[in-house]
Protein backbone atom coordinates (compact mmCIF):
# COMPACT_ATOMS: atom_id res chain seq x y z
CA UNK A 1 0.00 0.00 0.00
CA UNK A 2 1.23 3.42 -0.77
CA UNK A 3 2.75 5.31 2.08
CA UNK A 4 2.80 2.01 4.18
CA UNK A 5 0.13 1.52 7.15
CA UNK A 6 -3.61 0.44 7.73
CA UNK A 7 -2.01 -3.05 7.14
CA UNK A 8 -4.38 -4.79 9.65
CA UNK A 9 -5.82 -7.70 7.78
CA UNK A 10 -9.23 -8.35 9.91
CA UNK A 11 -11.10 -11.41 9.56
CA UNK A 12 -15.08 -11.37 8.99
CA UNK A 13 -16.00 -12.28 12.54
CA UNK A 14 -14.37 -11.98 15.56
CA UNK A 15 -15.94 -13.53 18.54
CA UNK A 16 -14.79 -11.66 21.42
CA UNK A 17 -16.31 -11.44 25.33
CA UNK A 18 -19.49 -9.82 25.32
CA UNK A 19 -19.16 -7.28 28.45
CA UNK A 20 -22.79 -6.72 29.47
CA UNK A 21 -21.51 -3.78 32.14
CA UNK A 22 -21.29 -1.37 29.20
CA UNK A 23 -23.51 1.64 30.06
CA UNK A 24 -25.27 2.87 26.74
CA UNK A 25 -25.15 6.05 25.25
CA UNK A 26 -28.51 7.94 26.74
CA UNK A 27 -30.86 7.90 24.34
CA UNK A 28 -32.57 11.32 22.98
CA UNK A 29 -34.85 12.76 24.42
CA UNK A 30 -38.36 13.26 22.87
CA UNK A 31 -40.35 16.00 22.69
CA UNK A 32 -44.13 15.33 23.09
CA UNK A 33 -45.22 15.93 19.23
CA UNK A 34 -42.58 13.61 18.85
CA UNK A 35 -44.29 11.15 21.16
CA UNK A 36 -47.46 11.59 19.73
CA UNK A 37 -45.72 10.56 15.93
CA UNK A 38 -44.47 7.32 17.39
CA UNK A 39 -47.75 6.29 19.10
CA UNK A 40 -49.72 6.92 15.87
CA UNK A 41 -47.11 5.02 13.65
CA UNK A 42 -46.81 1.88 16.47
CA UNK A 43 -50.42 1.53 15.90
CA UNK A 44 -50.60 0.83 11.94
CA UNK A 45 -48.90 -1.51 9.92
CA UNK A 46 -49.95 -0.47 6.77
CA UNK A 47 -46.85 1.21 4.76
CA UNK A 48 -49.25 3.84 2.86
CA UNK A 49 -50.98 5.43 6.36
CA UNK A 50 -46.97 5.34 7.73
CA UNK A 51 -45.71 7.18 4.77
CA UNK A 52 -48.48 9.61 5.31
CA UNK A 53 -48.21 9.77 9.10
CA UNK A 54 -44.29 10.89 8.18
CA UNK A 55 -44.85 13.20 5.79
CA UNK A 56 -47.71 15.07 7.98
CA UNK A 57 -45.31 14.86 10.89
CA UNK A 58 -42.40 16.95 9.20
CA UNK A 59 -44.36 19.70 7.34
CA UNK A 60 -46.01 20.41 10.61
CA UNK A 61 -43.52 20.54 12.87
CA UNK A 62 -40.17 22.60 13.70
CA UNK A 63 -36.71 21.48 12.16
CA UNK A 64 -35.31 21.06 16.22
CA UNK A 65 -38.61 18.30 16.68
CA UNK A 66 -38.40 16.51 13.44
CA UNK A 67 -34.10 15.71 14.43
CA UNK A 68 -35.19 15.02 17.70
CA UNK A 69 -37.55 12.36 16.60
CA UNK A 70 -35.04 11.04 13.86
CA UNK A 71 -32.22 10.83 16.67
CA UNK A 72 -34.55 8.83 19.23
CA UNK A 73 -34.76 6.05 16.14
CA UNK A 74 -31.19 6.36 15.64
CA UNK A 75 -30.31 5.67 19.41
CA UNK A 76 -28.15 2.52 19.82
CA UNK A 77 -30.03 2.28 22.88
CA UNK A 78 -33.43 2.57 21.28
CA UNK A 79 -33.60 -1.31 21.62
CA UNK A 80 -34.55 -0.75 25.60
CA UNK A 81 -37.63 1.87 24.57
CA UNK A 82 -41.45 0.25 23.61
CA UNK A 83 -40.62 2.09 20.38
CA UNK A 84 -37.93 -0.25 19.53
CA UNK A 85 -39.45 -1.73 16.61
CA UNK A 86 -40.17 1.37 15.02
CA UNK A 87 -36.20 2.07 14.53
CA UNK A 88 -36.34 1.21 10.71
CA UNK A 89 -38.78 3.78 10.06
CA UNK A 90 -35.69 5.98 10.96
CA UNK A 91 -34.49 6.27 6.80
CA UNK A 92 -37.89 6.87 5.51
CA UNK A 93 -38.06 9.84 7.87
CA UNK A 94 -34.58 10.91 6.84
CA UNK A 95 -35.11 11.00 3.16
CA UNK A 96 -38.50 13.48 4.23
CA UNK A 97 -36.53 15.65 6.73
CA UNK A 98 -33.64 15.84 3.62
CA UNK A 99 -36.55 17.55 1.45
CA UNK A 100 -37.57 20.15 3.38
CA UNK A 101 -36.25 23.65 2.93
CA UNK A 102 -34.25 23.85 6.27
CA UNK A 103 -32.83 20.94 6.07
CA UNK A 104 -28.77 21.16 5.73
CA UNK A 105 -26.79 17.69 4.92
CA UNK A 106 -25.34 16.43 8.13
CA UNK A 107 -22.12 14.12 8.06
CA UNK A 108 -22.96 12.68 11.26
CA UNK A 109 -26.89 12.14 10.90
CA UNK A 110 -26.07 10.37 7.62
CA UNK A 111 -23.84 8.19 9.15
CA UNK A 112 -26.45 7.40 11.46
CA UNK A 113 -28.64 6.47 9.33
CA UNK A 114 -26.11 4.20 7.39
CA UNK A 115 -25.02 2.27 10.28
CA UNK A 116 -28.82 1.91 11.14
CA UNK A 117 -29.92 0.31 7.71
CA UNK A 118 -27.21 -1.77 8.46
CA UNK A 119 -27.97 -3.08 11.30
CA UNK A 120 -31.28 -3.74 9.77
CA UNK A 121 -29.38 -5.95 6.67
CA UNK A 122 -30.91 -3.35 4.39
CA UNK A 123 -27.34 -3.37 2.93
CA UNK A 124 -28.74 -1.68 -0.68
CA UNK A 125 -30.06 1.02 0.56
CA UNK A 126 -27.12 1.50 2.71
CA UNK A 127 -24.70 1.63 0.25
CA UNK A 128 -26.80 3.58 -2.17
CA UNK A 129 -26.33 6.47 0.82
CA UNK A 130 -22.45 5.61 0.79
CA UNK A 131 -22.68 6.15 -2.88
CA UNK A 132 -24.16 9.61 -2.47
CA UNK A 133 -22.07 10.58 -0.16
CA UNK A 134 -18.45 9.64 -1.61
CA UNK A 135 -19.57 11.48 -4.95
CA UNK A 136 -20.94 14.68 -3.22
CA UNK A 137 -17.74 14.64 -1.56
CA UNK A 138 -15.02 12.83 -4.04
CA UNK A 139 -12.65 16.07 -4.55
CA UNK A 140 -12.84 16.80 -0.64
CA UNK A 141 -10.60 13.99 0.81
CA UNK A 142 -10.62 15.47 4.14
CA UNK A 143 -14.44 15.62 4.51
CA UNK A 144 -14.77 12.03 3.05
CA UNK A 145 -12.23 10.34 5.51
CA UNK A 146 -14.63 12.68 8.15
CA UNK A 147 -17.59 10.71 6.69
CA UNK A 148 -16.26 7.35 6.81
CA UNK A 149 -14.37 8.01 10.55
CA UNK A 150 -18.13 9.14 11.51
CA UNK A 151 -19.46 5.91 9.74
CA UNK A 152 -17.33 3.78 11.94
CA UNK A 153 -17.97 5.80 15.29
CA UNK A 154 -21.57 5.00 14.24
CA UNK A 155 -21.57 1.46 13.39
CA UNK A 156 -19.51 0.73 16.22
CA UNK A 157 -22.26 1.94 18.39
CA UNK A 158 -23.97 -0.83 17.45
CA UNK A 159 -21.46 -2.98 17.95
CA UNK A 160 -21.67 -3.99 14.31
CA UNK A 161 -18.24 -5.69 13.56
CA UNK A 162 -18.97 -5.77 10.17
CA UNK A 163 -19.93 -2.66 9.81
CA UNK A 164 -16.97 -1.37 11.26
CA UNK A 165 -14.62 -3.73 8.65
CA UNK A 166 -16.85 -2.64 5.44
CA UNK A 167 -15.89 1.71 6.57
CA UNK A 168 -11.94 0.43 6.93
CA UNK A 169 -11.93 -0.89 3.69
CA UNK A 170 -13.09 2.29 2.30
CA UNK A 171 -10.76 4.61 4.49
CA UNK A 172 -7.93 2.03 3.39
CA UNK A 173 -8.55 2.65 -0.28
CA UNK A 174 -8.46 6.54 0.89
CA UNK A 175 -5.36 6.32 2.25
CA UNK A 176 -3.70 4.31 -0.14
CA UNK A 177 -4.05 7.68 -2.35
CA UNK A 178 -3.38 10.11 0.06
CA UNK A 179 0.04 11.78 1.37
CA UNK A 180 -2.43 14.22 3.80
CA UNK A 181 -1.05 13.45 7.75
CA UNK A 182 -4.24 14.76 8.71
CA UNK A 183 -5.88 11.64 7.09
CA UNK A 184 -3.49 9.01 8.11
CA UNK A 185 -3.61 10.21 11.69
CA UNK A 186 -7.36 11.01 11.38
CA UNK A 187 -8.01 7.09 10.01
CA UNK A 188 -5.76 5.24 12.91
CA UNK A 189 -7.38 7.15 15.50
CA UNK A 190 -11.00 5.97 14.45
CA UNK A 191 -10.31 2.71 13.69
CA UNK A 192 -8.13 2.29 16.90
CA UNK A 193 -11.44 3.91 18.92
CA UNK A 194 -14.03 1.53 17.16
CA UNK A 195 -12.08 -1.19 17.51
CA UNK A 196 -11.56 -0.45 21.02
CA UNK A 197 -15.62 0.01 21.67
CA UNK A 198 -16.38 -2.96 20.08
CA UNK A 199 -13.93 -4.97 22.72
CA UNK A 200 -11.29 -5.97 20.29
CA UNK A 201 -8.08 -3.63 22.24
CA UNK A 202 -5.22 -6.22 21.16
CA UNK A 203 -6.56 -5.47 17.67
CA UNK A 204 -6.45 -1.79 17.94
CA UNK A 205 -2.67 -2.16 19.84
CA UNK A 206 -1.40 -3.69 17.11
CA UNK A 207 -2.91 -0.07 15.23
CA UNK A 208 -1.30 1.74 17.27
CA UNK A 209 2.13 0.12 17.07
CA UNK A 210 1.84 0.64 13.49
CA UNK A 211 0.91 4.16 13.60
CA UNK A 212 3.87 4.67 16.16
CA UNK A 213 6.28 2.70 13.42
CA UNK A 214 4.45 5.34 10.57
CA UNK A 215 5.99 8.30 12.58
CA UNK A 216 2.90 9.11 13.69
CA UNK A 217 2.47 10.09 17.36
CA UNK A 218 -1.12 8.64 18.91
CA UNK A 219 -2.73 10.91 20.99
CA UNK A 220 -4.30 10.50 24.69
CA UNK A 221 -7.99 9.63 23.02
CA UNK A 222 -6.26 6.77 21.40
CA UNK A 223 -4.27 5.81 24.93
CA UNK A 224 -8.20 6.04 27.11
CA UNK A 225 -10.08 4.13 24.76
CA UNK A 226 -7.07 1.41 24.14
CA UNK A 227 -7.13 1.51 28.35
CA UNK A 228 -10.42 1.84 28.77
CA UNK A 229 -11.30 -1.49 26.45
CA UNK A 230 -9.13 -3.67 28.29
CA UNK A 231 -10.71 -2.33 31.44
CA UNK A 232 -14.32 -3.37 30.69
CA UNK A 233 -13.25 -6.67 29.66
CA UNK A 234 -11.55 -7.51 33.24
CA UNK A 235 -8.30 -7.12 31.56
CA UNK A 236 -6.37 -4.76 34.02
CA UNK A 237 -2.77 -5.81 34.10
CA UNK A 238 -3.02 -4.26 30.25
CA UNK A 239 -5.07 -1.45 31.35
CA UNK A 240 -2.47 -0.03 33.75
CA UNK A 241 0.29 -1.15 31.21
CA UNK A 242 -1.58 0.87 28.34
CA UNK A 243 -2.33 4.03 31.35
CA UNK A 244 2.01 3.45 31.81
CA UNK A 245 2.67 3.88 27.92
CA UNK A 246 0.15 7.04 28.49
CA UNK A 247 2.27 8.61 30.72
CA UNK A 248 5.95 7.87 29.16
CA UNK A 249 4.30 9.71 26.40
CA UNK A 250 3.67 12.66 28.15
CA UNK A 251 -0.09 12.73 28.52
CA UNK A 252 -0.50 12.62 32.52
CA UNK A 253 -3.21 10.51 34.04
CA UNK A 254 -6.43 13.00 33.85
CA UNK A 255 -10.08 13.23 35.96
CA UNK A 256 -11.59 11.85 32.61
CA UNK A 257 -9.07 8.58 32.66
CA UNK A 258 -9.53 7.89 35.95
CA UNK A 259 -12.80 7.61 35.61
CA UNK A 260 -12.57 5.45 32.90
CA UNK A 261 -10.57 3.37 35.32
CA UNK A 262 -12.74 3.48 38.42
CA UNK A 263 -15.50 2.41 36.10
CA UNK A 264 -14.13 -0.55 34.46
CA UNK A 265 -13.08 -1.99 38.28
CA UNK A 266 -16.50 -1.35 39.29
CA UNK A 267 -17.67 -3.18 36.59
CA UNK A 268 -15.99 -6.24 37.57
CA UNK A 269 -16.97 -6.01 41.41
CA UNK A 270 -12.65 -5.09 42.54
CA UNK A 271 -14.20 -2.66 45.09
CA UNK A 272 -11.06 -2.56 47.12
CA UNK A 273 -9.34 -1.66 43.97
CA UNK A 274 -11.20 1.31 43.45
CA UNK A 275 -10.32 2.32 46.88
CA UNK A 276 -6.61 2.05 45.82
CA UNK A 277 -6.98 4.04 42.72
CA UNK A 278 -9.20 7.04 45.03
CA UNK A 279 -6.63 7.12 46.93
CA UNK A 280 -3.90 7.34 43.81
CA UNK A 281 -6.01 10.38 42.04
CA UNK A 282 -6.47 12.10 45.30
CA UNK A 283 -2.29 11.83 45.83
CA UNK A 284 -1.40 12.65 41.83
CA UNK A 285 -4.05 15.95 43.20
CA UNK A 286 -6.60 15.38 40.03
CA UNK A 287 -10.14 16.65 41.22
CA UNK A 288 -12.95 14.62 41.98
CA UNK A 289 -16.27 15.18 39.82
CA UNK A 290 -19.20 14.59 39.46
CA UNK A 291 -18.52 11.71 36.78
CA UNK A 292 -16.17 10.39 39.57
CA UNK A 293 -19.35 10.25 41.96
CA UNK A 294 -21.57 8.41 39.10
CA UNK A 295 -18.95 6.18 38.69
CA UNK A 296 -18.51 4.76 41.72
CA UNK A 297 -21.29 4.67 43.40
CA UNK A 298 -23.35 2.92 40.35
CA UNK A 299 -21.54 -0.08 41.29
CA UNK A 300 -22.23 0.34 45.08
CA UNK A 301 -25.01 -2.65 44.80
CA UNK A 302 -26.53 -2.30 48.01
CA UNK A 303 -26.61 1.56 48.25
CA UNK A 304 -28.01 0.88 44.55
CA UNK A 305 -30.47 -1.40 45.29
CA UNK A 306 -32.03 0.80 48.39
CA UNK A 307 -32.47 3.58 46.01
CA UNK A 308 -34.42 1.49 43.52
CA UNK A 309 -37.05 1.38 46.92
CA UNK A 310 -36.81 4.73 47.90
CA UNK A 311 -39.86 4.51 50.19
CA UNK A 312 -36.84 2.61 52.69
CA UNK A 313 -34.96 5.59 53.05
CA UNK A 314 -34.38 6.58 56.41
CA UNK A 315 -30.80 8.10 56.77
CA UNK A 316 -30.46 11.91 57.14
CA UNK A 317 -26.52 11.86 57.52
CA UNK A 318 -23.67 10.21 55.63
CA UNK A 319 -22.14 8.66 58.69
CA UNK A 320 -26.01 7.06 59.57
CA UNK A 321 -25.82 5.65 55.50
CA UNK A 322 -22.11 4.54 56.37
CA UNK A 323 -22.62 2.59 59.25
CA UNK A 324 -25.55 0.47 57.30
CA UNK A 325 -23.69 -0.69 54.12
CA UNK A 326 -21.17 -3.42 53.99
CA UNK A 327 -17.49 -2.82 54.34
CA UNK A 328 -16.14 -2.45 51.46
CA UNK A 329 -18.67 -0.05 50.04
CA UNK A 330 -18.71 2.01 53.37
CA UNK A 331 -14.30 2.46 52.96
CA UNK A 332 -15.16 3.22 48.93
CA UNK A 333 -17.50 5.58 49.86
CA UNK A 334 -15.77 7.46 52.98
CA UNK A 335 -12.51 7.67 50.23
CA UNK A 336 -14.85 8.85 47.66
CA UNK A 337 -16.51 11.84 49.55
CA UNK A 338 -14.94 15.09 48.38
CA UNK A 339 -16.14 18.85 49.50
CA UNK A 340 -14.89 19.74 46.86
CA UNK A 341 -17.64 18.17 44.53
CA UNK A 342 -20.56 19.34 46.72
CA UNK A 343 -19.12 23.35 46.63
CA UNK A 344 -19.35 22.95 42.80
CA UNK A 345 -22.54 21.64 43.01
CA UNK A 346 -24.09 24.69 45.25
CA UNK A 347 -24.16 28.53 44.75
CA UNK A 348 -24.42 31.00 47.51
CA UNK A 349 -26.06 34.61 47.30
CA UNK A 350 -27.25 36.74 49.89
CA UNK A 351 -30.92 35.68 49.35
CA UNK A 352 -30.49 32.26 47.96
CA UNK A 353 -28.69 29.05 48.74
CA UNK A 354 -29.00 26.58 45.50
CA UNK A 355 -28.45 23.05 45.17
CA UNK A 356 -27.86 21.55 41.37
CA UNK A 357 -28.36 17.87 40.91
CA UNK A 358 -27.78 18.25 37.26
CA UNK A 359 -25.82 15.32 35.83
CA UNK A 360 -25.95 13.42 38.63
CA UNK A 361 -26.68 9.54 38.55
CA UNK A 362 -29.18 8.22 41.70
CA UNK A 363 -26.68 7.48 43.81
CA UNK A 364 -24.50 10.64 43.60
CA UNK A 365 -27.87 12.46 43.79
CA UNK A 366 -28.29 10.54 47.55
CA UNK A 367 -24.77 10.69 48.42
CA UNK A 368 -24.37 14.89 47.89
CA UNK A 369 -27.57 15.27 49.62
CA UNK A 370 -26.36 13.95 52.35
CA UNK A 371 -23.44 15.81 52.42
CA UNK A 372 -25.07 18.72 52.13
CA UNK A 373 -27.41 18.49 54.64
CA UNK A 374 -24.00 17.89 57.09
CA UNK A 375 -22.62 20.41 55.52
CA UNK A 376 -26.07 22.63 56.67
CA UNK A 377 -25.97 21.43 60.34
CA UNK A 378 -22.05 22.20 60.54
CA UNK A 379 -22.18 25.75 59.00
CA UNK A 380 -25.52 27.09 60.38
CA UNK A 381 -25.57 25.67 63.65
CA UNK A 382 -24.70 28.35 65.62
CA UNK A 383 -25.81 31.04 63.18
CA UNK A 384 -29.13 30.25 62.29
CA UNK A 385 -30.09 33.87 61.22
CA UNK A 386 -27.33 33.80 58.97
CA UNK A 387 -28.55 31.39 56.28
CA UNK A 388 -30.53 32.77 53.01
CA UNK A 389 -34.24 32.88 53.12
CA UNK A 390 -34.73 30.83 50.70
CA UNK A 391 -32.95 27.34 49.50
CA UNK A 392 -33.61 25.45 46.42
CA UNK A 393 -32.31 21.89 45.45
CA UNK A 394 -32.55 21.81 41.03
CA UNK A 395 -33.25 18.77 40.00
CA UNK A 396 -34.64 19.66 36.55
CA UNK A 397 -37.69 18.24 34.95
CA UNK A 398 -36.51 15.32 32.94
CA UNK A 399 -35.34 17.35 29.47
CA UNK A 400 -32.40 14.63 29.02
CA UNK A 401 -34.21 11.71 30.61
CA UNK A 402 -34.52 8.46 28.80
CA UNK A 403 -39.01 9.03 29.48
CA UNK A 404 -39.03 13.04 28.26
CA UNK A 405 -40.44 14.82 31.54
CA UNK A 406 -39.73 11.91 33.98
CA UNK A 407 -37.07 12.52 36.35
CA UNK A 408 -35.27 10.09 38.40
CA UNK A 409 -33.14 12.33 40.45
CA UNK A 410 -36.58 14.36 40.96
CA UNK A 411 -37.91 11.09 41.82
CA UNK A 412 -35.73 10.16 44.46
CA UNK A 413 -35.29 13.41 46.01
CA UNK A 414 -39.42 13.45 45.64
CA UNK A 415 -39.84 10.00 48.04
CA UNK A 416 -36.97 10.99 50.41
CA UNK A 417 -38.58 14.42 50.97
CA UNK A 418 -41.33 12.83 52.15
CA UNK A 419 -40.09 10.09 53.76
CA UNK A 420 -37.50 12.31 55.75
CA UNK A 421 -41.32 14.58 56.80
CA UNK A 422 -38.57 17.46 55.24
CA UNK A 423 -40.03 21.28 54.74
CA UNK A 424 -38.33 20.81 50.90
CA UNK A 425 -41.43 20.60 48.82
CA UNK A 426 -41.97 21.14 44.82
CA UNK A 427 -41.83 25.08 43.54
CA UNK A 428 -44.81 25.55 42.16
CA UNK A 429 -43.57 28.19 39.69
CA UNK A 430 -40.36 25.73 38.63
CA UNK A 431 -41.31 21.70 38.76
CA UNK A 432 -38.04 21.07 38.45
CA UNK A 433 -37.31 22.68 41.79
CA UNK A 434 -37.73 21.70 45.87
CA UNK A 435 -38.17 24.40 47.96
CA UNK A 436 -38.11 26.14 51.55
CA UNK A 437 -37.91 28.82 53.74
CA UNK A 438 -33.67 28.70 55.20
CA UNK A 439 -34.58 29.04 58.69
CA UNK A 440 -37.17 26.20 58.48
CA UNK A 441 -34.84 24.01 56.62
CA UNK A 442 -32.60 24.36 59.62
CA UNK A 443 -35.32 23.73 62.31
CA UNK A 444 -36.52 20.39 60.78
CA UNK A 445 -32.70 19.54 60.58
CA UNK A 446 -31.88 20.22 63.90
CA UNK A 447 -34.29 18.43 65.20
CA UNK A 448 -34.18 14.83 63.12
CA UNK A 449 -30.19 15.15 64.12
CA UNK A 450 -31.37 15.28 67.75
Amino acid sequence: MAGGGLRLSLPPYIHHRDNTSIRPPIIASLSKQGQRFLTSVATTDDPATTARLIRRFVASNSKSVALDAISHLLSPNNNNTSFSRLSPLAFPLYMEISRTSWFNWDVKLTADVIASLHKHQRFDEAQTLVSEVETKLLTRERDLCNFYCNLMDSHSKHQSKQGIYDSYECIKRLHSHSSSVYIKKRSYESLIGSLSVINMPREAESLMVEMKNNGIRPSVFEYRSLSYAYGRLGLFEDMKRVIGLMEDEGFELDVVCANMVLSSLGSHNELKQMVLWLQRIKNSKIPFSIRTYNSVLNHCHTLMSTLEQPKGIKHTSLESLLQNLNTDESTLIHELVEPSVLTESMELTSSELKLDLHGMHLGSAYLILLQWFDYLRVTYATKNHMIPDNVVVVCGIGKHSVVRGESPVKGLVKEMMLQMKSPLKIDRRNVGCFVAHGKVLMNWLNDISS
